[in-house]
């Protein structure tokens, strides 16, 4: 697990947004506006994994992305060493691509099939002007036995590997430039689980052995659990809760976080939990709910949670929710739902 060795922060985000206009009609008029990414903020401190976790469609990759610079923001700031990310020309952004660097979530189309796996990971190498001849040998070599391939392997092509190999070709391509901030995209959903620890153990070794900081961006929170140090639960493009790991998990506050967590299967099949299932699909990011996003398939749900959008607030000392009645509170047992399904009512309630 990463430390948080000091108390400024590597990254700092500030109102992000990603908004895509649509268009109307035959004569393209514009629409409303596709909130992918509607004004997350946080910090990642150095040495640290930040976790983001929700479901498809929440915005957690387009943010990874923006931060990375593969795509421009349509508001907010990116923070990186305190230098505002979105405010530098080509050839500054340019450099500073050289600290922050990607792993792909597709192990599979994220490497070039023409290439030999020794020019993909000598690519980056090359474009920065880092190596060359028998230094430039001797480093692919070096981050091929870093990250568990031999140097033996740096004359196939990536067709000639597994899904789990070919996510190592893409962690060494990525460590390449000796980075500072890791962005990993969902790194191990495309594999097989017990492909999936292996990579997720190799990531933390990496972190101990670089000191490199991450952002860890994932659909299940097992995975987030097990490397994270913060987790982040994003729902239609904004954060819904931020809190330390084990805090998190032991004591949720948000309603969202809370079904996430139920959802997680028990390996003991004579365990049985309390599920709180999630009625409805999330909604759409161009005709995104009043008030609060999640309220439509909230069970605690009230009145003014349709009316107005909760602050991302800390209603515990390190741990913040969008809520306006964290499941914590002692309010919550006062006051019907707005909803009438059974999956919907407050444990004592009544049906209105």
């Amino acid at each position: 697990m990463g430390r948080v060795a000091q108390q400024t922060p590597l990254l700092e985000v500030q109102g992000l947004k990603k908004y895509y206009p649509q268009q109307k009609g035959w004569f393209s008029r514009k629409g409303g506006d596709i909130k992918a990414v509607d004004g997350v903020s946080f910090r990642v401190m150095p040495g640290e994994t930040l976790g983001i976790v929700g479901e498809s469609g929440c915005g957690k990759s387009t943010t990874g992305q923006m931060i990375t610079r593969l795509l421009e923001p349509t508001e907010g700031k990116i923070l990186f060493q305190g230098r505002d990310l979105t405010a530098l020309s080509a050839e500054e952004t340019r450099k500073v691509r050289r600290d922050l660097q990607f792993v792909f979530q597709d192990p599979y189309s994220s490497l070039n099939p023409r290439m030999k796996v020794f020019d993909i990971v000598a690519e980056p190498l090359e474009v920065h002007g880092l190596a060359k001849g028998k230094e430039l040998r001797a480093e692919v070599f070096r981050l091929l036995e870093t990250v568990g391939l031999g140097a033996h392997l740096a004359d196939r092509h990536p067709h000639e590997f597994s899904g789990g190999q070919r996510q190592r070709i893409g962690i060494a391509r990525a460590l390449a430039m000796k980075p500072k901030l890791v962005v990993c995209d969902e790194p191990v959903s495309a594999l097989d689980v017990s492909i999936q620890a292996q990579i997720l153990n190799l990531l933390k070794d990496l972190q101990a052995r670089f000191q490199l900081t991450y952002i860890f961006i994932a659909h299940g929170l097992p995975s987030v659990k097990h490397i994270s140090d913060r987790i982040a639960v994003m729902y239609l493009g904004k954060i819904v809760e931020l809190a330390d790991r084990d805090e998190l998990f032991a004591r949720p506050l948000h309603p969202y976080t809370e079904a996430l967590l139920e959802a997680v299967p028990v390996p003991d099949p004579r365990l049985r939990k309390e599920r709180i299932p999630l009625s409805g699909e999330i909604p759409s990011p161009a005709n995104p709910p009043s008030g609060c996003a999640f309220h439509p398939r909230c069970p605690y749900a009230r009145e003014i949670c349709r009316q107005e959008a909760p602050p991302l607030a800390e209603h515990v000392p390190g741990h913040l929710a969008a809520c306006h009645f964290p499941i914590s509170s002692q309010e919550m047992s006062q006051a019907p739902v707005i909803h009438t399904g059974r999956h919907a009512l407050l444990k004592g309630s009544e049906p209105k």
